[in-house]
């Protein structure tokens, strides 16, 4: 579900009562834990975390006017979703995401190549997530997308 919201504010404001709690404290979690030289921005109708193009130039490979993308959320129809491109690129990562979320979640983990699906908003790992974010900084980012999906 892409939504067609300008700002991150106007992204939540949108969203059905149930969620925008939700969205709020996971968009907090992640500003309060990402590390600097990302930026906060709406990416493929959902909130987004960036490299910019002051950073990187190249943008993404897949679509070059694009800042390069890292982390996104969004409040699909059946849950909430946390796409992570770093857990998709870095086996360690994921590794460590995966022996971790059981310690603070007690329902089996719902997740795709990038996707955290969370479905009960009132098991959502928030300190889980703020770790994970900090795992990662710019250049290591742009290292990593460069080695594992980067098609030149």
């Amino acid at each position: 579900m892409q939504s067609k919201a300008t700002s991150p504010e106007q992204y939540i404001n949108e969203l059905p009562d149930d969620r925008k709690e939700v969205m709020k404290k996971l968009r907090k979690t992640v500003l309060e834990h990402i590390p600097s030289g990302f930026e906060e921005q709406m990416s493929y109708g959902m909130l987004g975390y960036v490299v910019p193009h002051t950073i990187y130039p190249n943008g993404y490979h897949c679509t070059p006017e694009l800042p390069l993308p890292f982390m996104n959320l969004a409040s699909q129809k059946n849950f909430v979703a946390l796409y992570h491109a770093g857990i998709y690129a870095s086996q360690d990562l994921l590794d460590w995401f995966v022996d971790e979320y059981p310690k603070y979640v007690k329902t089996k983990l719902d997740m795709g190549k990038s996707c955290v699906r969370f479905k009960k908003f009132d098991t959502i790992p928030y300190e889980l997530i703020g770790e994970l974010c900090t795992k990662m900084s710019v250049d290591e980012w742009i290292t990593l997308y460069e080695k594992n999906i980067k098609k030149t």
